[in-house]
């Protein structure tokens, strides 16, 4: 049997990733994307930002494929702008969450995302926006950001690394809560259990894909389910420590195209096309899955992400 040449699934993070600073993608990447689409791989974002803040970057793609979204809490179809399957944060465990965190801490900022594809970014007073390109709405209480369902909590402190408030908050939360931390400035809380791993796995399943046929590029803590899941994890350079440390290749940054130079290796010009895991279909469209999970009203979710390796 001849060796693949390829994956058939890219899966990348967003933020620090295939993103430059100022949330643009550099035609060379653009190239480098095309090109293993057109060689008949799939290419996946797989993000923390909710599925409203991401829309805008799929249409610019020109995607109408699967987006996981909500650190794999949403899995959302651009091609019919609706989400196929979501998993929300109980509200009162996040509030209780969050007592037991300034408990330790002393006081925290919060934000929360909404759920749905028209859910906003609530922010409390205190709370500052780590990414400012990014819409959010202001309320005047904490009281306030509970009043729809959501998929996550964000936090900030005003001294602790977010290192420091990361340790704290999974020692205070227990299994209230997953506790993430993606980006400088993102501390966030998730429904007990719901990871990337999570999220990508299901996408996969919904393409006729698996780990071995996934390569998968991130550059923060909140990748290492993902990269645990699939068979070949690449970190940015501008990674944060504990991802290189569990990582299979170390890239250079996002603003150094590092992920083009991956892709510009795995499917050059003239290349092989990409390996399609038996039963495989191109375009193909997943049905709405509402599993309900026990835990509170609203949840839903699918079997957990096989171990990749």
């Amino acid at each position: 049997m001849n060796p693949r040449t390829a994956y058939a699934l890219i899966a990348t993070d967003l933020d620090g990733t295939l993103l430059r600073g100022d949330d643009t993608l550099s035609d060379r990447l653009r190239a480098a994307l095309a090109r293993a689409v057109a060689a008949g791989a799939r290419h996946l974002v797989v993000t923390g930002r909710p599925a409203p803040r991401v829309r805008p970057l799929l249409e610019d793609l020109g995607s109408e494929g699967l987006a996981v979204c909500g650190q794999g809490a949403q899995l959302y179809d651009a091609g019919t702008d609706r989400l196929l399957w979501s998993v929300t944060l109980d509200r009162e465990l996040a509030a209780t969450a969050l007592g037991k965190i300034e408990a330790e801490v002393g006081q925290v900022y919060a934000a929360v995302d909404q759920d749905g594809v028209d859910g906003l970014t609530l922010i409390e007073p205190g709370y500052l926006m780590p990414h400012p390109t990014l819409p959010a709405v202001r309320v005047q209480r904490r009281d306030d950001l509970w009043c729809e369902p959501i998929s996550k909590v964000l936090l900030r402190h005003s001294s602790l690394s977010d290192d420091e408030l990361a340790a704290v908050a999974r020692g205070a939360v227990g299994s209230l809560a997953t506790v993430t931390m993606s980006g400088p400035g993102t501390v966030e809380l998730q429904p007990c259990g719901i990871t990337k791993a999570t999220g990508l796995a299901l996408a996969a399943r919904h393409l006729g894909l698996g780990p071995a046929d996934t390569i998968a590029f991130g550059d923060m803590p909140n990748d290492i389910p993902m990269f645990d899941w699939a068979a070949h994890g690449v970190a940015m350079a501008n990674a944060h420590p504990e991802l290189k440390a569990v990582a299979d290749e170390v890239t250079l940054s996002n603003e150094e195209d590092g992920i083009a130079v991956v892709l510009e290796r795995l499917f050059p010009r003239g290349g092989a096309a990409a390996y399609r895991a038996p039963g495989a279909v191109p375009g193909a469209v997943p049905a709405t899955v509402s599993v309900p999970v026990a835990g509170g009203p609203g949840r839903r979710s699918s079997s957990p992400a096989r171990p990749g390796r």
